[in-house]
Formats: C-alpha cells, structure tokens, sequence
C-alpha cells in the first residue's frame, strides 16, 4: 500500500502562517497529501497579556475556535481539488521543540512553515522560530516569508554544490516540478572561472541526467568573484526564479549561504520561498 504523503503545517493565525497554510494546501492538493494544522499554546506569554484567565480556558476556546475555521475552509477549497484531508492538534510549550516531534511522531513528509521574513532575516538566518525549525528539523522545510503569497511556479532554482544527493534531491525536485509544468535550473555559483570548475560541471552532469525524467531542466554554472550567496541572489534575479531550493547536508552549500551573508542586504530571501531538502 502506498504510504500517504504527510505536510504539517504549524500556524499562530498570523498573516505569514496564513500564506504557509495556502502554499501547503495547494502542495497537499498535488500530493494527495494529509494536512496537518498545528498551534502551539505559550501558557506563560497568554497569561501576561491575559492575567484573569490562568487556567487558559479562553485561550483554549479561541484557539480551537480559529483552527476549525481554518480547517474548514481548507477543507471546502482542497478537498475538492486533490487534498486527502484536513486535520488539526493543539500542544502545549515550545513552537520549534514541539513541532519537531509532533512531526516525528506523524511521519511528515514536509514542514510548511511561515517567516516574517525581513524581520527574521535581518542579521542572519539562525536565531528566529522558522530557521531553528529549518536549522533542527531531519524533514523537508518550505520556508514561506510573510508578503509572499502562493502561485504556482514558474521556475524552480535548485544551488547545488556537486553533492552525491544532489541524485536524490532532484528527483523530489523534479516531482514538485511536474505538478506545475516547472522549470528547473540546477545553478553551481563558483567564486573563480578556472577551467577546472567547467571540467567539474560537466562531469555533474552526466553523473545526474540519468536520474532525470524530465525535459525541463537547465545545468547552469555561474561565476561570481565575491561572495557566493551574492552571486546565488544576483542569478536568482536575472532568471526569475520563484521557489529556491537548497540541501541542507553538514559544511554543505546551504551553510555557505547562509552564514555571514545576510546581512547584506539579499531581497530575494525575504520575497520568495525557501525549500530546503533535509531528508533522503
């Protein structure tokens, strides 16, 4: 039997968890998928903006109240269009704690998950609730900043660093692509323009084409003499792409990115979606 594909979505009815909830539905009309809507209770910051209500029966009501509603309403425009189903659960302590388990303890396929995005990004991607998640997590992350809203995508950008789970990556990468009639480009970003990142390129390629079904697809090495994020940003731009898509592995491309170099003012991060590939 053919195991159901899992999103969990968590949410705290905030306009960047709303725009996380319909990028994971419409993913979760593609896959087939279960959906999953998860809030978690903060006791100790309910209790300083509600002192009357300590044994949080209010706070209960209301959260329970807005997570039907928006279960519903999932279900009313999902189910219909490929959506298995919709659920949601309620926990109680840390956001990033509790949804990493939560997620163990389903089997999520994928975490949809909302960013304030300038706001989170303003020094560098580690230190906020959705890159601890991403930063934490062993699943699937689909990052989703707050003013982006979903339409299908035109371009998926894959930043590869001639991993040999690069094979693997793009297969799932391939599989969302399809779902959209996507474009694909594969980038490497090279800091020099020696002869020998060319040779390597082009041995990438033909060790991956065959793990490719897929017409769609464009191998892309750049060369960008600062700094490699940069260099990703400035591609991103000119190809107008619409989701990036990096592997998260130790010392891999995705720590190269984004380690110092946020600070530096990159738009793209804060205006269109990051997924990042954690699981094999």
């Amino acid at each position: 039997m053919e195991q159901i594909f899992k999103i969990l979505c968590p949410t705290d009815f905030s306009e960047c968890s709303l725009n996380a909830i319909e990028y994971a539905t419409r993913l979760g009309e593609k896959y087939k998928a279960e959906l999953i809507l998860f809030h978690v209770l903060n006791r100790e910051d309910y209790v300083k903006l509600s002192p009357n209500d300590r044994d949080g029966k209010f706070q209960m009501d209301f959260v329970l109240e807005k997570l039907q509603n928006l279960q519903s309403a999932v279900i009313k425009e999902g189910v219909k269009n490929g959506l298995q189903s919709c659920t949601s659960v309620v926990k109680e302590g840390n956001i990033v704690k509790e949804t990493l388990e939560y997620a163990k303890e389903v089997k999520a396929n994928l975490i949809v998950v909302g960013t304030e995005g300038v706001n989170d990004f303003r020094e560098n991607i580690i230190g906020s609730r959705a890159s601890r998640i991403v930063e934490q997590s062993n699943k699937d992350i689909f990052v989703v900043p707050r003013k982006v809203y979903f339409k299908a995508p035109r371009k998926l950008v894959y930043a590869s660093d001639y991993l040999e789970e690069d094979k693997i990556a793009i297969q799932k990468i391939v599989e969302v692509a399809k779902f959209f009639d996507s474009e694909i480009d594969m980038v490497h970003i090279s800091s020099t323009h020696k002869a020998l990142d060319k040779s390597l390129h082009m041995t990438m390629v033909e060790e991956i084409e065959p793990f490719i079904k897929y017409s769609k697809v464009n191998f892309v090495l750049k060369s960008f003499r600062d700094d490699i994020a940069l260099g990703l940003e400035n591609y991103l731009q000119t190809a107008k792409g619409d989701i990036l898509v990096t592997l998260s592995e130790k010392k891999s491309f995705f720590d190269q990115i984004f380690s110092n170099s946020l600070s530096k003012k990159m738009a793209y991060f804060i205006n269109k979606p990051l997924w990042v590939i954690k699981s094999f």
